[in-house]
């Protein structure tokens, strides 16, 4: 089996007490991690230290605020037996396939990608598609982020900052406002909702296993199952098909 000689470090957001992931793009690769079966142990970074970090390691932002300054996020991934930094979490998935694409299941060697044959590109468009339909609704989850009350302060700031928010009270939606917003996004799954409906089991390819396609969506509803209070009335939308595909990736989210 192809193994990393040493555990590889995952650079994750760090929640408040009890410290757990809870932000999509370090989910989409804690799922890969996971399906992936690879030995590997979190780096916890507070939101304020995540500029500090990224650059003691030499990562430079792969985003930019809308003013064009470098956007310091994570998740960073590091592979030191293979002097490797990675610090997308699209690359991420892409860098796991190429570099330890086997697993070994009662002695029998197998294949285990994250992408279907030649599907990356359509992957990574798929990646942005997704992404655009939940961040409209961004609103919904950031007041119920479990931020670190030590450091809330500073991170409320920083994201108005990002967001040319005047302050922390604007970066969420309530009343009337958020009853519209509900629904906006209900209805912007559909068409997504619609392709999961096509295949056979709660996965888009159809099979009993998931592709990397399921874990964006997944990494999302999780994110809404932990800061958004509507999560219970989400997941049964569309027929009930964000639960199911939640509640079937499960066996995927050792060290939630």
């Amino acid at each position: 089996m192809t193994s990393p000689q040493q555990p590889l470090v995952f650079y994750d957001i760090a929640s408040g007490p009890p410290i757990r992931c809870f932000a999509p793009n370090p989910w989409k690769t804690r799922y890969a991690l996971n399906f992936k079966r690879l030995p590997y142990r979190t780096e916890w970074v507070d939101m304020p230290d995540i500029p500090r970090v990224r650059a003691s390691l030499g990562v430079a932002a792969v985003r930019k605020h809308a003013d064009g300054t470098p956007f310091y996020t994570l998740p960073v991934l590091q592979d030191a037996s293979r002097g490797r930094l990675v610090g997308d979490s699209f690359d991420i998935a892409v860098y796991l396939d190429s570099t330890y694409p086997d697993r070994s299941e009662n002695e029998t060697q197998r294949r285990l990608l994250l992408f279907p044959p030649g599907a990356q590109a359509l992957s990574k468009a798929f990646n942005t598609y997704v992404d655009g339909l939940f961040t409209a609704a961004v609103p919904l989850f950031a007041h119920g982020m479990p931020l670190n009350p030590d450091t809330a302060a500073a991170t409320k700031a920083e994201m108005c900052r990002r967001l040319g928010l005047r302050d922390w009270e604007e970066a969420g939606v309530r009343g009337e406002a958020r009853g519209k917003m509900l629904r906006a996004l209900e209805g912007s799954l559909e068409g997504l909702a619609e392709a999961y409906r096509r295949t056979k089991g709660p996965f888009l390819e159809g099979g009993l296993e998931p592709s990397y396609a399921d874990f964006v969506v997944g990494a999302w509803l999780v994110t809404f199952s932990i800061c958004c209070p509507e999560w219970e009335a989400l997941r049964g939308w569309q027929g009930g098909v964000w639960g199911r595909l939640h509640d079937a990736l499960e066996p995927y989210r050792k060290g939630e």
